[in-house]
């Protein structure tokens, strides 16, 4: 990161923050002792933050002009423009949950790992080969899109934004499709591996862009990512404490403990490869 300017305690700078963010000018503005310092990610944005600061000292309109749309659709397009592929497998996650409280069990079967149904009251289970070479390739992915609970699914969206929208950002949608893709893969295939067939949950991916994150912030520190160091403690030490006897005690069980292990360790893989260019770059 590149300081920018100190600004007094006292100054409000929340239009600025906003206004920064809405022309995608990756910052962050930090409480020092002597004040509130900005910071700039990018020296190529430079320019464009010196202008915007000036136009913001004259009281002047820093937002972005924005077309006019009609009531309901306004809200909605800002996030997804600045990050869509976030935006859009949010939307996806709520789509399914919907259908799952609609249709029932005919959506999990159709979004497993490998095809399950039942068979003379039994639980009959396919073969992801034979899945695969039937042409469901979906299914390596899919399961990422299953939530068994309200609680399960708000949870993994929250760490979804609260990462992806940095990934995005920073290093823009294909970076963060990547990460989704490579992740939500990899944590299923983890979890699958261990014989576990009914799974399903964007954790994987979520702790895939925990390690993203926390590395690029570690190592490339002018990246721009940020995350505090108690949020990689207190998520690190869930995902150790799940894989504990303690958390079926209390009711935390069957938790994909194999899929959170897996996306940490493909977004570490890919953490650290990312962050060493920018460290070279630098």
């Amino acid at each position: 990161m590149y300081r920018v300017m100190l600004f007094p305690h006292d100054v409000d700078t929340r239009d600025l923050r906003q206004a920064l963010w809405a022309h995608r000018i990756g910052h962050r503005f930090t409480e020092e002792a002597e004040g509130q310092v900005l910071w700039l990610a990018d020296p190529d944005q430079h320019e464009a933050m010196m202008q915007l600061l000036s136009r913001w000292q004259r009281g002047e309109r820093v937002m972005p002009e924005r077309r006019r749309r009609p009531v309901g659709g306004a809200s909605l397009a800002v996030p997804f423009r600045q990050a869509p592929v976030c935006a859009t497998t949010l939307g996806l996650c709520l789509l399914v949950f919907a259908l799952m409280a609609v249709m029932g069990d005919i959506v999990v079967a159709m979004l497993t790992i490998v095809p399950i149904g039942i068979v003379n009251g039994s639980l009959a289970v396919g073969s992801l080969g034979e899945a695969l070479a039937s042409g469901q390739v979906w299914r390596l992915l899919s399961p990422a899109f299953l939530h068994f609970g309200w609680m399960h699914l708000i949870f993994n969206m929250l760490w979804l934004w609260y990462f992806g929208r940095q990934v995005e950002a920073f290093h823009g949608s294909r970076r963060m499709l990547l990460l989704l893709l490579v992740a939500g893969i990899g944590a299923n295939l983890a979890q699958y591996a261990t014989g576990t067939v009914l799974f399903g949950g964007m954790s994987g991916v979520d702790y895939a862009l925990l390690g993203y994150v926390w590395l690029m912030s570690r190592r490339a520190p002018g990246s721009g990512f940020f995350v505090p160091q108690m949020l990689v403690v207190f998520m690190l030490g869930w995902m150790v404490f799940t894989m504990t006897d303690a958390a079926g005690a209390v009711g935390f069980g069957n938790v994909a403990n194999e899929a959170h292990l897996g996306g940490l360790v493909v977004g570490l893989a890919l953490g650290w490869y990312y962050s060493s260019k920018a460290r070279f770059r630098q």
